[in-house]
């Protein structure tokens, strides 16, 4: 198992070279001035020229490459050029936010979407059945702003004085205080390594209210939660159940299941305890390759919702042609899919005996 693991991490370092490389290239080729992007149009051709070579621009790609790799193996992201701060900031801020979105965007889709799946295949052909897969099909079809907004107005001006109310945006509600883990223990004079991670862990709102016992925070974070997770978790739901229906369906018609009934064994005994099980590999995949999309940033549902993380953070970056943070965020996305598909290869040796990593 840890010889796989090592292999798996040394085979990923290509690909991350490439794709790092790649996005490199093509944040260079798109057409665009990123000096007029950042300082307007009203820069003149001298300034233009001075910021360029300020920042390297107009040295060769190759050159340009070397030097941020050079600098990434030392863990420094680099500088943005709209912001003029590090990128490793930047990221602190605002990765937090998207990890706690698809986290409860996955909780939600995983905790409602298998049991649905079940219970379409425990009900084969039934209305249950149909009224699900009906459900699941509108779900994937529906577009997520238009859900967001759709449950923005429902939740927060239909249902409003009322005890369903829930937040339209925002991470908290004005008066509530969520202290920094920092000052919670009052170590203002960390610097360096772990007053970055202290900072990072700080604003993942649901463990630093989870580590300082502050319920009321706690309880105002997952109602602002609600909502960017309903919409955002509604497609992974959807394909969810039905990837569960589809493979339940495949195990329930081997010949071990018939068996079991054969044996007098209860039917929801067969599908819970014989079946699932070894349905679980596909489900377990559609779980990890859609956590990592949602990790890599929810474009619509942080715009919709107010949400400052990681993918509005990007598609501003591109739009601004702010080179450095886009690589930088690029790059920690590829580093979580590789993580996760390599969880997603582990659980495969535990949910499966007959599978062999080594």
């Amino acid at each position: 198992m840890i010889q796989y693991i090592i292999r798996r991490i040394l085979s990923a370092l290509p690909v991350l070279l490439g794709i790092l490389f790649v996005t490199f290239a093509l944040a260079r080729l798109l057409p665009g001035d990123p000096c007029r992007a950042v300082l307007g149009e009203r820069a003149t051709d001298q300034v233009c020229d001075e910021f360029i070579h300020r920042k390297g621009l107009d040295r060769p790609i190759l050159v340009q490459f070397g030097i941020y790799l050079k600098d990434v193996l030392t863990g420094d992201l680099g500088e943005s050029l709209r912001q003029g701060r590090p990128t490793t900031v930047i990221l602190t801020e605002r990765l937090p936010v998207t990890i706690e979105l698809a986290f409860y965007a996955m909780f939600f889709a995983t905790i409602a979407g298998v049991p649905l799946g079940i219970i379409s295949a425990y009900r084969h052909n039934s209305g249950v059945d149909v009224a699900t897969m009906i459900g699941a099909n509108i779900g994937v079809s529906m577009p997520v702003f238009v859900l967001g907004l759709l449950m923005s107005f429902t939740f927060a001006v239909l249902l409003k004085d009322t005890p369903f109310w829930l937040p339209p945006s925002g991470r908290l509600s004005a008066g509530v205080e969520l202290p920094t883990l920092m000052e919670a223990w009052h170590l203002e004079h960390l610097t360096g390594f772990p007053a970055s991670f202290l900072t990072f862990v700080s604003r993942l709102y649901t463990v630093n209210a989870l580590i300082t016992a502050n319920w009321t925070a706690l309880s105002d974070v997952i109602k602002h939660m609600i909502l960017p997770a309903l919409a955002v978790g509604t497609i992974p739901l959807a394909i969810i159940a039905r990837m569960t229906r589809s493979s339940l369906l495949d195990v329930l018609s081997l010949d071990y299941i018939r068996t079991a009934h054969a044996k007098g064994l209860p039917k929801r005994a067969v599908v819970l305890k014989h079946g699932l099980r070894n349905a679980l590999l596909p489900i377990v995949t559609i779980v990890g390759l859609s956590l990592g999309g949602l990790l890599s940033g929810a474009v619509l549902t942080e715009t919709v919702f107010g949400l400052p993380g990681v993918g509005k953070t990007l598609f501003e970056s591109i739009t601004a042609r702010d080179y450095t943070v886009v690589q930088g965020f690029v790059l920690v996305i590829a580093v979580i899919y590789l993580v996760v598909n390599l969880i997603v290869d582990v659980m495969y040796a535990f949910l499966d005996p007959r599978i062999r990593l080594s």
